[in-house]
């Protein structure tokens, strides 16, 4: 088995640990930033407790809203990118030792090489997975119209000024992709892709911080074992970094992923990438930008704080088990 295959599968089993985890809080940050009223009152509620007016309003089941789709796209999105990004990485090592041959470098992989692999190994995965994401983030953004509230009529008058206008149960990934194709066909479901093309530099950051501090931790060290609890800080110190530099790209993204009002104030329609940042600034201003900034630090950091731990723990117990095997069968082996 190559590393490339064990590290794009430990990825991918992180990634949907980390996805269990932290949903109901990928939940809430997504309604947090596809909220486009700045004078309604939610816009001002902390995480917990947007998470009780969801539970309250709607039920449980609306945290975990899109829940499947987002396994799928979470085991897709992190095995295509470690698969990818392991493969990058091979390249890089070998042409580090190339140039340590020719006697031009010490052999190592630089802060260049690093980042340009997590570049390419993001721009490749958000190509493929981009059309989960879209569904994921309409069935989060959707709201469920709440039977007992008390001034039922507000609401709906309300919420049909926003991205989430009020229907009933079921909003099923079926009728999803069915309304993002009969919306805007095929092209539909890449919405928000330039936007997310350049926020691979988020992981693309992250890893960088990431390899640096480990290295530096490993030569201060002289060792090369890490347990995981440092994995873990390393990890989440380095999604703190890219969350902090990129979190407007992912609000543009969200929004532009969202289901489009097109009846509504126009305003909260948005034709592309450009209108939706020209309309941001001119009707929310800076503050748009940064809406459950907050919610999506704390569940950024610890989603990929889960992910690196299993990751290598993962990697690492793969690694002894074919070690195991291999020793077994030299053992077999008539001499």
């Amino acid at each position: 088995m190559s590393d490339a295959l064990i590290n794009g599968l430990a990825g991918a089993g992180g990634g949907i640990i980390a996805q269990l985890i932290t949903y109901p809080l990928s939940t809430v940050n997504t309604r947090q930033q596809t909220e486009r009223d700045p004078k309604r009152e939610t816009s001002s509620q902390g995480a917990l407790e947007r998470m009780c007016k969801v539970v309250k309003e709607e039920g449980w089941e609306r945290l975990y809203g899109g829940l499947m789709p987002s396994l799928v796209g979470t085991a897709a999105s992190q095995g295509v990118y470690y698969y990818f990004y392991q493969i990058f990485r091979n390249m890089a090592e070998a042409a580090a030792l190339q140039k340590k041959k020719l006697g031009v470098s010490d052999g190592s992989v630089g802060m260049l090489s690093s980042l340009l692999t997590a570049a390419l190994s993001g721009c490749v995965n958000v190509l493929l997975t981009n059309p989960i994401w879209v569904v994921v983030t309409r069935m989060q953004a959707h709201r469920k119209e709440s039977n007992h509230a008390p001034d039922q009529g507000l609401l709906v008058a309300t919420e049909q000024e926003t991205i989430s206008v009020v229907e009933p149960l079921p909003y099923g990934t079926s009728r999803v992709i069915q309304e993002i194709f009969d919306e805007a066909g095929i092209r539909g479901f890449w919405k928000g892709v330039l936007p997310s093309l350049i926020m691979v530099s988020n992981p693309s950051i992250q890893f960088m911080l990431y390899e640096a501090m480990l290295s530096k931790l490993r030569k201060r060290r002289n060792s090369n074992r890490v347990t995981a609890v440092e994995i873990f800080f390393l990890g989440a110190m380095a999604k703190l970094g890219a969350t902090v530099v990129t979190y407007p790209l992912l609000v543009v993204k969200a929004r532009l992923q969202a289901r489009q009002d097109k009846t509504g104030d126009r305003r909260h329609h948005y034709k592309g990438t450009k209108d939706a940042i020209i309309k941001m600034i001119r009707y929310e201003g800076l503050n748009g930008f940064y809406k459950g900034m907050g919610t999506k630090i704390v569940q950024s950091v610890l989603a990929a704080a889960v992910i690196f731990t299993m990751k290598e723990e993962l990697v690492r117990g793969v690694h002894f088990l074919l070690a195991k095997q291999a020793a077994k069968t030299v053992k077999l082996k008539p001499v």
